[in-house]
């Protein structure tokens, strides 16, 4: 049976689309009722936080208070970081002498693993090691200073440590012209060319950022044409999310159907960029029948939707609608990131209801409990969260910049600095490719589901608890009991592995954890033949006993290449039946006619 042919897809360049934008709330007229007093506070603090990036000053200074008090009140801790820098000095000093009678004297500190801002060879000559080596001393006496002192709220450290090392990763000598000794190699052997072409990307950079306008190279990557081009049909549409049907290219599907639930926080088609990464492709390709949901990108009118309705209106409806055009037969869920989260959310609430809907659950990257969420925590606390709420309420929404610039903040090195002198100082373009155009067509965030997902998620952790309320009860992640594949990367600042990996004991379910190689997209992005990760792979029974992450890592199997064909190879052994030929598009005797072409229209909006 022939796939039936997809209508021609409209095409769209990743640039800003003109949006009417309300005129903001005025104090006298508040949106939520608010008192004119509280109103003025909010402004205040909307106005100031696109000054501090979304960062609370009340938070930062809370944290440097109370580690500031602490610590002028250890005398030995204060007699301890003395003697460390002398030490530091006398080993620089001792290092400089030997370095001027011999130039390869080894350096008295190597750099972080990771760290490669002083690999290049002229890193090693004076006074250049003199002077990397005299950083790296005091980034290292900075990270005593601000870790282990009794006393103070371990949070507050964490602030405190993480407000050094930006501090210190600004003002690195591999950050300027004069300091920089690879730069000024590259100056002389160019007649500072580098430094009119960095001028150039400077220039334009700031004019793109005024304008609004995405980065330099984005123009190339156009949606529904060379990324979220595979073949499809809308076949179902709400004020919330899109569903998406993909069209098969084999004679033959699996029996039973697959949804994919990604995150809001990011458009969808990370997981179906290029067609050579595309995870879609990939899973249409093995003879799957594959839904996506696509999130509308919220306005100032979606203020108010909560994250139960986003469990609701789009989780839940959109389970609805693929059991409807496929014979109401259980489906293989599939929740990347945030939307992971919300595919464990309806996996509950489905169990509690007595729902048999889910054959599988698939968590790619995706935290149920958030007690150690990782290096994100830093940005999450009482006094954040209330900032990051009054920025909300101004507009309605939390704004892309608002949340890049916290993302950035955690890699700042790699993101921030290292890219302001490849661009800036060395007159360098990165080769845009399609996940850097993907990271840049950024989607907003309501202002009640942020709101309610930063404290029932992150500081409440109701959801693990079995706190948190769906239509007067709670759900409990011990009822689910469908079998679970759960993937982590080794390197997610979003999403810790080991934090993901707590899926395996706070449901009653046979769990195959992967943890793979990577970071939280370019992990889970690892198409077979062209990725060069590998992957750690092992079951843990409902009935077997609990292990740790550790433990766990121990007992793994390591496998080179991608994890998608052991994923794809547990997907089939979860098929009930024989294959079956590819359903029609949508359901129009059930309502649910085809609406239009892959990508459809919310994946478009700005």
């Amino acid at each position: 049976m022939k796939p039936p042919a997809a209508r021609p897809r409209k095409t769209v360049a990743l640039l800003p689309h003109p949006v009417a934008t309300p005129l903001p709330h005025s104090p006298i007229h508040p949106p939520d009722g608010s008192s004119g007093a509280e109103a003025i506070d909010r402004l205040l603090h909307a106005w100031q936080g696109r000054l501090t990036a979304g960062i609370s000053p009340a938070a930062v200074s809370q944290a440097f208070a109370d580690w500031a008090i602490h610590l002028g009140n250890a005398p030995g801790k204060q007699t301890e970081l003395a003697r460390k820098w002398w030490r530091k000095m006398l080993r620089l000093g001792f290092y400089m002498g030997k370095v001027l009678g011999d130039a390869d004297t080894p350096p008295t500190i190597e750099p972080l693993a990771g760290d490669h801002r002083f690999t290049a060879p002229e890193w090693r000559q004076v006074p250049y090691g003199q002077l990397y080596q005299s950083f790296l001393l005091t980034q290292q006496w900075w990270h005593i200073a601000t870790s282990d002192l009794a006393g103070v709220t371990p949070c507050h450290l964490d602030i405190v440590h993480f407000t050094i090392r930006q501090m210190l990763d600004a003002l690195s000598p591999s950050n300027f012209l004069l300091t920089n000794p690879e730069v000024l190699r590259i100056t002389q052997e160019k007649g500072g060319r580098n430094l009119l072409d960095g001028l150039a990307n400077l220039r334009e950079d700031f004019e793109r950022q005024l304008l609004n306008k995405p980065p330099v190279g984005t123009e190339a990557f156009h949606t529904g044409e060379n990324v979220a081009a595979t073949p499809g049909m809308v076949v179902f549409r709400n004020d919330l999310m899109e569903l998406i049907q993909y069209s098969p290219t084999t004679t033959e599907v699996a029996p039973q159907p697959l949804l994919i639930v990604p995150a809001w926080i990011m458009k969808y088609y990370i997981l179906d960029l290029s067609a050579e990464n595309s995870l879609v492709g990939y899973l249409v390709a093995q003879g799957f029948t594959v839904f996506m949901v696509s999130w509308k990108n919220p306005g100032p009118e979606d203020r108010d939707k909560g994250l139960t309705t986003y469990l609701e209106e789009g989780a839940i409806a959109a389970l609805k609608a693929v059991r409807s055009m496929t014979g109401d037969i259980p489906v293989h869920s599939i929740g990347y990131c945030l939307g992971g989260t919300l595919l464990t959310m309806a996996a509950a609430r489905l169990a509690r209801d007595g729902l048999p809907w889910l054959k599988t659950i698939t968590l790619l990257a995706a935290q149920s409990d958030f007690a150690d969420a990782g290096e994100l925590m830093l940005f999450i606390n009482p006094s954040q969260v209330a900032y990051l709420e009054d920025m909300m309420w101004d507009k309605g929404y939390l704004d892309t910049k608002e949340m890049a610039g916290a993302f950035q903040l955690l890699r700042s090195q790699d993101l921030i600095w290292s890219s302001m002198v490849r661009n800036y100082l060395l007159g360098e373009r990165p080769v845009m490719n399609d996940m850097m155009a993907w990271n840049a067509d950024a989607t907003r965030m309501p202002y009640k589901m942020h709101s309610e997902y930063l404290r029932h998620l992150f500081l409440e952790n109701d959801l693990a608890a079995g706190r948190f309320m769906v239509d007067g009860a709670p759900l409990h992640l011990a009822d689910i009991r469908v079998p679970i594949f759960a993937v982590s990367t080794q390197r997610d600042h979003i999403a810790p592995w080991k934090s993901v990996y707590k899926i395996t004991w706070l449901t009653r379910s046979d769990v195959t954890f992967t943890l793979v190689t990577g970071g939280h997209n370019v992990g889970i992005v690892a198409p077979p033949g062209t990725c060069k990760s590998s992957h750690w792979i092992n079951t843990i029974g409902k009935e077997e006993r609990h292990v740790d992450a550790d433990g766990w890592f121990a007992s793994a199997t390591q496998h080179e290449g991608s994890w998608w064909p052991a994923w794809a190879n547990w997907l089939h052994a979860y098929m009930n039946g024989d294959p079956i030929a590819p359903p029609p598009m949508g359901n129009a005797a059930a309502g649910l006619p085809p609406l239009g072409a892959a990508p459809g229209s919310y994946v478009l909006m700005r």
